[in-house]
């Protein structure tokens, strides 16, 4: 019988096809050597993409650092999950802040760093901060202080792990929750059920408009661009902002199962484009290789099931529309490199 070659697809993980690629090369998940930062036994739900988006972030940034880095965690369920007192699920120096100055403690943390670097002769601390928070902790009550964090340009890598409402309170609507999705603040009744469209804020394209040294949009489902954008955040001083969109299956009504599936689509159809930004501009984007029409995102998830169903037409287009705009602007639709 003559021999025939094994071609291994999964180059990512811990199987077998891993093996086939330089060391270099393989996800910081992939290696026995990744810090586990945030370790097992927290308490997040099934299938909860914010428990992802923080490991995946963290371990990144650890390595990256070489494990010299402090987090500060404003409130919300990433920090509730991961910190039910005497307990903590954190390897790394943590710090709890409140709601929203979770910029502000990591400005804080950072020029103590800086300080005692100088004393100690040094131009500037090895050792780096991380800030982070939900959507509601930082595109609404943290909004002010992540403002004067960029204009100041402090040392400090923000990161959003955006799943889209306040979900530790019980997903009530924030200004990153997506036009037409039910919340208990936006309710699926009325004329006009869900979310109000034309509301909420891009706190990526705002924080572009800062002209800090670095801005992206990263998502759990695309590990490895997710772990790029981490290291190529820590490779520059100054102000930093990462966005990552975490789905969350219980304020979403979907399926624990499909936490990935549902991220990929989201990107996939263009509602949530992958970018990044250097200095103020826009430096490059992620183009989208199967394209999907936003029902195929929408319909996995209850909170929009009063506009993938009979009477939602009108909102389908306009969601659609919105994903079709992204499309334009970041040229996603381009051949991929």
């Amino acid at each position: 019988m003559p021999e025939q070659l094994v071609k291994f697809y999964q180059t990512g993980t811990f199987t077998v096809g891993n093996r086939l690629l330089a060391p270099e090369q393989r996800t910081v998940q992939a290696s026995i050597e990744r810090s586990n930062s945030l370790n097992s036994g927290h308490r997040a739900c099934q299938g909860c993409g914010e428990a992802l988006g923080a490991r995946y972030a963290i371990d990144a940034a650890m390595r990256a650092t070489g494990k010299r880095l402090i987090a500060a965690n404003a409130t919300g369920c990433l920090e509730v999950f991961s910190t039910p007192y005497p307990e903590s699920s954190w390897q790394l120096p943590w710090i709890h802040s409140l709601f929203g100055n979770a910029a502000a403690v990591g400005t804080g943390i950072a020029a103590a760093l800086k300080v005692r670097a100088l004393k100690a002769g040094q131009a500037e601390s090895s050792v780096r901060v991380v800030a982070q928070g939900g959507d509601g902790g930082t595109t609404d009550i943290g909004f002010g202080c992540l403002s004067g964090m960029f204009e100041r340009n402090d040392d400090v890598l923000y990161i959003c792990y955006d799943n889209e409402a306040y979900m530790n309170t019980g997903v009530q609507r924030s200004s990153a929750t997506p036009p037409a999705a039910r919340t208990a603040t936006t309710p699926a009744m009325g004329a006009e059920p869900g979310n109000v469209f034309g509301t909420g804020k891009n706190v990526p394209l705002i924080a572009v408009a800062h002209q800090i040294p670095y801005v992206a949009t990263a998502s759990v489902a695309n590990l490895r661009d997710l772990e790029h954008k981490v290291t190529r955040a820590m490779e520059f001083r100054g102000a930093r902002y990462l966005h990552i969109h975490v789905p969350c299956p219980l304020g979403w009504g979907s399926a624990p199962a499909d936490t990935i599936r549902i991220a990929r689509l989201a990107v996939e159809s263009g509602l949530f484009p992958l970018f990044e930004a250097i200095n103020g501009e826009i430096a490059s984007s992620t183009p989208i290789r199967r394209r999907v029409p936003v029902v195929e995102y929408l319909k996995l998830q209850k909170r929009f099931a009063h506009v993938v169903g009979a009477g939602g037409e009108a909102r389908l287009a306009h969601i659609q529309a919105i994903a079709d705009r992204n499309v334009m602007k970041f040229d996603l639709a381009r051949e991929p490199a």
